[in-house]
Formats: C-alpha cells, sequence, structure tokens
C-alpha cells in the first residue's frame, strides 16, 4: 500500500449480517431485501427458515431422525425392558446378599449395578421419545431364591434370554438410535451370563 493513501474499505456482506441477525434476534428483520433474495435464489417449493439456520437442523424437526414417531411403536416394548432390568436388579441384590464368598457377592453387586444402569438408561431414552417421565410399577412381596446353583442357572437362562429379547427388538424397530441402544443392552446381558456361568463353575466338583 502506497503511504499516505487509504485503503478501501471492504464491501459489507449484508448476507453475513443477516445470518447474525438471525441467531442473535430471530424476529427481528433489519435486512428484508436480503431474506428476499435469499427466497428468490431458492428452488421451488422452498422457503427460508423464519427462525434461522438452526431450524433447518435434523433435531429440531416436528418429527426427528431418531427417538421420533418409528420410535413411539416400540413404548410397549420399552416399558417391559425398564420393568425387566427394575425386577433383575432387585433379584441380584438379593442374591448377592445371601451368596458365600466375597467374590460371588462382588460378582452380583456389579450384575445388579447393571440392571439398575440400564433401568436408568432406557426411562432417559423412554423421555426422549415421549417428553414425559416413565414411573415404573412398585415391586410387591419378597424375593424368593432357589439353592444357589439353581439360582445361577436359572439366572443363566434369564440373561440369555434377555440378550435375545434385546437382539430381536434391534432388529425390528425402524428407529436408527433406538436398534443400537439394544444391541449395546444385548451386549451387557450376554456377559451377564458368562458371568454366571463361571459361578456355576467354581461349584462343580474337580475331576477325580
Amino acid at each position: 500500500m502506497e503511504i499516505g493513501k487509504k485503503a478501501e474499505a471492504p464491501a459489507y456482506d449484508y448476507h453475513q449480517y443477516d445470518q447474525i441477525w438471525q441467531r442473535v434476534a430471530p424476529d427481528l428483520n433489519p435486512y428484508p431485501e436480503v431474506r428476499a433474495a435469499m427466497a428468490t435464489d431458492m428452488p421451488a417449493g422452498m422457503t427460508p427458515a423464519a427462525g434461522g439456520a438452526t431450524e433447518n437442523l435434523p433435531g429440531a424437526e416436528a418429527n426427528p431422525c431418531c427417538m421420533g414417531t418409528a420410535a413411539m411403536e416400540e413404548l410397549e416394548v420399552l416399558k417391559g425392558f425398564i420393568e425387566g432390568e427394575l425386577s433383575d436388579r432387585r433379584y441380584y441384590l438379593c442374591f448377592a446378599r445371601r451368596a458365600s464368598g466375597a467374590y460371588a457377592r462382588q460378582i452380583l453387586r456389579e450384575t445388579a449395578m447393571d440392571e439398575g444402569m440400564h433401568a436408568r438408561h432406557l426411562m432417559a431414552v423412554y423421555y426422549l421419545i415421549t417428553g414425559t417421565c416413565y414411573v415404573p410399577a412398585m415391586p410387591v412381596g419378597g424375593v424368593t431364591l432357589p439353592t444357589y446353583c439353581q439360582a445361577l442357572r436359572d439366572r443363566y437362562h434369564e440373561e440369555i434370554c434377555g440378550n435375545f429379547n434385546y437382539i430381536r427388538a434391534a432388529e425390528e424397530t425402524t428407529d436408527y438410535c433406538l436398534s443400537q441402544i439394544f444391541k449395546q443392552l444385548a451386549a451387557d446381558e450376554y456377559h451377564h451370563a458368562q458371568q454366571m456361568l463361571l459361578l456355576l463353575e467354581q461349584c462343580m466338583r474337580p475331576l477325580a
């Protein structure tokens, strides 16, 4: 730049300023000519978002791409899973108090914690879908436990069935996010089954 010569001021980008106004004060329209030009340049059938660019995001739609209409069809399944997880948590807590051996009690308490986390996760999913909190049923009566080995056998089959049910639910739903969550929970249920098998192995008498 030559000394003594003023630099030319950059041209105003009114399109950029209008985008800022849409974010800061979406109800104001200080550049109507800019928005009118944008509407003219858009393909037929499309109009600029009145509330700014963020309204074009999938999460701002009335029917988002995840946890929307497709997930609404799975609410009864979701409720069943929540109740089942809470029932399993209650069973494992009681089982842990009656188990002999520190290792077995630790495994059973950790499994109970996992089941509780599953229930809370699914309740959060329920809220994402419906916008309301799910209130689980209150348990009635105590937990009846068979012998230790029989309880482990029962738990193994229960966890494997839980794995199967989550996989089936993941395959049947058309909601992508819900399907991924069901698959993750299915893997956890399979891990629990393997833990029950490990505890049962410790009960078996060694070969002569």
